[in-house]
């Protein structure tokens, strides 16, 4: 496993990393893998604690003067990442070392470019589930998911290939969900593969609801990027077929066409044709793309 590299973002975890981290490091060293945790501002002992191990030749530990969110801390570990492939996982301790080898080897065997680590089983609050059914039926409203632990912390991927996303993610604790939905809109192989996740011994999770709210945003921001008519089109629909609805009977009256008629088919012609202008500039977006693509080949 020397081609991979495990990256971990840290945010006031001194009490988890105390205990998993040499698990951890051990776990790097029997492997020959890489690590690297990204201290995010933390305003505990993060900073000193990683600085015990930061001689060692596998180990790298990069510290962010302010916080800049889960997503910023993913960031800087894959542009930090020299290997392959690179596994983010939790600071929490709450992921499985077994489950690093699981997925590499799903990763590896079957030629995938993403594995997500699938809690089918975790067991959580009402809460939380409630914040991620929420992000999953929202996300599957607008787009086709052939996965189920959308916003799971546990995945690999080919790192050329995340990095090349990077840009489209964003700094919270959604870029978790939105370059698994960039994966599959690029049409790359997203598998998903079980692990167990184990209760937090230590320190206190950052999630919210509103977390899932910022997530559902996010979610819709890369869907109007990559299929806008996925979002503009059903309200066009619904305003065209409720103008339909409310106008005919009146008009079977011989009132003519109604203000309220012509209101609600006005904006449907609205939604319409945005869902129009933002499908050409996403096929603008793709072409440019493209193109960067095919001269970046053309240097290298």
């Amino acid at each position: 496993m020397h081609d991979l590299t495990i990256a971990i973002p840290a945010y006031n975890e001194e009490l988890s990393l105390t205990s998993f981290l040499p698990e951890l490091l051990d776990y790097c060293r029997a492997k020959g893998c890489r690590l690297i945790v990204v201290n995010d501002g933390s305003k505990d002992n993060t900073r000193e604690l990683l600085k015990q191990y930061e001689d060692l030749p596998f180990f790298t530990a990069i510290h962010h003067k302010v916080n800049r969110g889960y997503g910023g801390a993913i960031k800087t570990c894959i542009n930090a990442t020299q290997t392959p492939f690179v596994v983010t996982m939790d600071a929490d301790g709450q992921h499985r070392l077994e489950d690093v080898t699981a997925l590499y080897d799903v990763l590896v065997q079957r030629d995938a470019d993403m594995v997500v680590g699938g809690r089918k089983r975790h067991k959580e609050s009402l809460y939380r589930k409630t914040g991620k059914w929420l992000i999953r039926f929202f996300a599957n409203r607008l787009m086709p998911i052939p996965i189920h632990d959308l916003n799971s912390g546990m995945k690999i991927y080919r790192t050329e290939l995340f990095r090349q996303y990077l840009q489209l993610c964003p700094d919270t604790m959604a870029l978790s969900d939105i370059i698994t939905l960039v994966f599959i809109n690029h049409r790359h192989l997203v598998l998903e593969h079980p692990i167990t996740v184990v209760p937090r011994t230590a320190g206190k999770s950052t999630i919210s609801m509103k977390t899932a709210f910022d997530t559902v945003l996010e979610i819709l921001h890369i869907v109007i990027m990559f299929n806008p008519m996925r979002v503009f089109l059903p309200p066009a629909l619904f305003f065209f077929l409720f103008s339909a609805i409310w106008g005919t009977p009146i008009l079977l009256r011989g009132e003519g066409v109604s203000v309220g008629t012509e209101l609600l088919f006005i904006t449907g012609l609205i939604c319409f044709f945005l869902g129009l202008i933002a499908e050409q500039l996403a096929l603008i977006r793709k072409s440019l793309g493209l193109a960067l693509k095919k001269n970046s080949s053309a240097n290298d």
